[in-house]
């Protein structure tokens, strides 16, 4: 019996269901935006404490699984210890501040009232009195605590989830690659199996960094602010380790609730405070960066700002904290992607002092109109 198909029919027929499964998965991904981000922080946090296992079964007598077990209960256990020492402590300084907010607007009204001309006495008290406005909250109400024990169920079911998702990722990590490699070809799973390796060793040395550095500038500000008689001083420094994960705006958003907290003592302390902020950021970006983040990241810092600044518009502060190692994962990929046998020749009029020979071999390495550079 003759097919009244063509082959043009059956190649559109092709192109549509390839473009629906497509337009299907990337709908199942926005649906499930919140569980991939979920398991991205898992894989994260697993590729940092996966060479912590390799090096505990170098020196004790351990089994894999054995070994996961003692590294995650000592992760486990530091995070809890975290989470019920620390926070409520930094908490009850954080409701110190707040009330003892009202007697700071008010010395700051009577201080506005002080300034010529009038219009600017005027200006600044009204810009006191809308700052005081936000931060004054009545006490909450039925609905609101409802609301609250709410939302601390779901970040401990979601901490939970995490945990779990740690522990399986870190158990099952060989099988779990040898499967999914299978779906390659036989001819690029070596190339893959390296890219998968490569993405979670960067991984794992940027978190790895990255708490180093939290953890320096956490204790650093903290025992500065307590030293100067800043008010919450743990609450603050606490501030300063959370927003040091944020690349290039981090630093600034920690620095300014210690100038506004300080601000509440007297000016002087503000502008001190701000100095000593200054100066651990130096130290920080000329000795431990350079020490703990050197080769974990490999992107440049355009790339960089681009991804904290899209991560942000997109998923904002969860997206800005993850901007980077998505970017740097993305990196990887793409440069072993367009790998070649042929390096692109650099475009002289780009280098300081260029010259005619260079012009000339720039010129001849460029391929003919229509001729493809190979590709590995």
């Amino acid at each position: 019996m003759r097919s009244d198909l063509t082959p043009w029919t059956v190649r559109g027929a092709g192109i549509a269901a390839g473009i629906a499964l497509v337009v299907g998965l990337i709908a199942l991904a926005v649906a499930a935006g919140g569980v991939l981000i979920l398991l991205f922080v898992a894989i994260l946090l697993a590729s940092a404490l996966e060479p912590i296992v390799g090096l505990i079964r170098d020196r004790l007598p351990l089994g894999r699984g054995a070994t996961i077990l003692v590294v995650y209960a000592t992760f486990f256990v530091t995070v809890l210890g975290l989470a019920f020492i620390v926070v409520p402590a930094a908490i009850a300084q954080g409701e110190h501040v707040v009330a003892g907010l009202p007697a700071f607007f008010d010395a700051a009204r009577s201080w506005a009232s002080t300034l010529r001309p009038h219009a600017l006495a005027t200006s600044v008290k009204a810009l006191i009195d809308s700052v005081a406005s936000v931060t004054h909250q009545a006490p909450p109400g039925p609905t609101q605590v409802v609301e609250v024990g709410a939302a601390v169920a779901e970040a401990a079911v979601t901490l939970a989830t995490l945990l779990t998702i740690v522990f399986f990722w870190l158990v099952e990590h060989a099988q779990l690659q040898r499967y999914l490699l299978s779906f390659v070809p036989a001819d690029g799973r070596a190339g893959a199996r390296d890219a998968w390796n490569e993405i979670e060793t960067r991984l794992g040395l940027w978190v790895r960094g990255q708490l180093t550095l939290m953890a320096s500038m956490g204790v650093a500000t903290g025992i500065a602010y307590t030293v100067l008689g800043v008010p919450g001083a743990l609450l603050l420094g606490l501030i300063a380790a959370l927003t040091e994960a944020i690349p290039i705006v981090g630093p600034l958003l920690g620095a300014i609730p210690a100038v506004l907290v300080a601000t509440t003592v007297s000016p002087e302390l503000a502008l001190i405070v701000a100095g000593v902020y200054i100066v651990l950021q130096l130290i920080e970006g000329s000795v431990l960066v350079p020490l703990v983040m050197r080769n974990t990241v490999g992107i440049s810092p355009l790339l960089v700002l681009l991804s904290v600044l899209v991560g942000a518009a997109v998923g904002g502060f969860i997206g800005a904290l993850l901007a980077v190692p998505i970017a740097a994962s993305a990196e990887i990929v793409l440069a072993r992607l367009q790998a070649r046998d042929t390096p692109v020749a650099q475009d002289p009029s780009a280098v300081e002092t260029p010259d005619e020979a260079e012009r000339e071999g720039y010129e001849q390495s460029l391929p003919d109109a229509g001729e493809r550079v190979p590709a590995s």
